[in-house]
């Protein structure tokens, strides 16, 4: 398969053709217009390399983002930084590339602080390894993370190393009835204080309030922090469409965009 890529660059350099990589397609409606024949991906797949106790997952570029999670969440871990799944098709080069990070972003972190080591190759179709699988194995320019986000302008992402956390034992979410400015000033205030929040997000006079962590710091924090407590089979469909862009907000940010209007994303 790597030949393969390899073989496919070299022709496209030497043809003065353009070139897209393309996953499962789950992010082609984000960046610059489509353009360049396809170099897909997705039968570059598999778990190479996971060490539970070590905290680290190796995989190949084309390995599905469903089939990672699930391999994680059985030993009780996860990604930590919640990348959007926008469809079944999302794969972890597509997820590393896009650089997106989910409703987690804030207290725990974006997609790039979690990017170990990568296998790449470059434009000439050369393959070149960065990082390691290891905190300490980064020294001087740490071009792994800098694949984060690059949305493949670098070179086709062919292994990625990742750091993963585990599952915190308890979670919580609250609602509450704020102004905009008062939510700000609140979230503010919570985030200079020990409290185990998780992920917040405001809209139209309410604000929701995430808690993970252990079960005492949870449950200490819903008494502290007030509000209505929003029952799990609410709050985690709620959290799942704020993450994986499929909520109510976004279905009608869809249709306005449609209509000629714009959609500001800000990171």
């Amino acid at each position: 398969m790597i030949e393969q890529f390899a073989e496919t660059i070299r022709r496209a350099v030497a043809d003065k053709r353009t070139l897209r990589i393309r996953g499962g397609g789950s992010k082609d409606f984000y960046g610059v217009a489509l353009d360049g024949d396809i170099v897909d991906t997705t039968a570059h797949a598999g778990i190479i390399d996971y060490e539970p106790s070590e905290l680290v997952v190796t995989a190949r570029a084309g390995t599905s983002l469903d089939d990672l999670e699930t391999v994680l969440a059985h030993k009780g871990q996860m990604l930590a930084f919640e990348p959007p799944r926008l469809g079944p098709g999302s794969t972890i080069g597509g997820v590393v590339s896009a650089g997106f990070s989910g409703p987690r972003r804030a207290s725990a972190g974006s997609a790039r602080d979690y990017v170990l080591g990568v296998k790449v190759m470059d434009g000439s179709g050369a393959e070149l390894r960065f990082g390691g699988q290891v905190m300490k194995n980064v020294a001087g320019y740490d071009v792994s993370r800098l694949l984060a986000g690059s949305l493949g302008s670098l070179g086709v992402i062919l292994e990625v190393s990742l750091k993963v956390l585990p599952v915190a034992p308890a979670t919580g979410t609250l609602r509450l009835q704020l102004g905009q400015a008062q939510a700000l000033d609140r979230m503010n205030d919570w985030g200079g204080a020990p409290l185990p929040i998780n992920a917040t997000a405001w809209h139209d006079g309410t604000l929701l309030v995430r808690l993970r962590g252990a079960l005492a710091a949870v449950q200490a924090a819903l008494h502290t922090l007030g509000g209505e407590v929003i029952e799990p089979g609410f709050a985690t469909p709620f959290w799942d469409g704020l993450r994986d862009h499929t909520d109510e907000f976004f279905v009608r940010a869809a249709q306005a965009v449609e209509g000629g209007g714009a959609l500001w994303r800000l990171s």
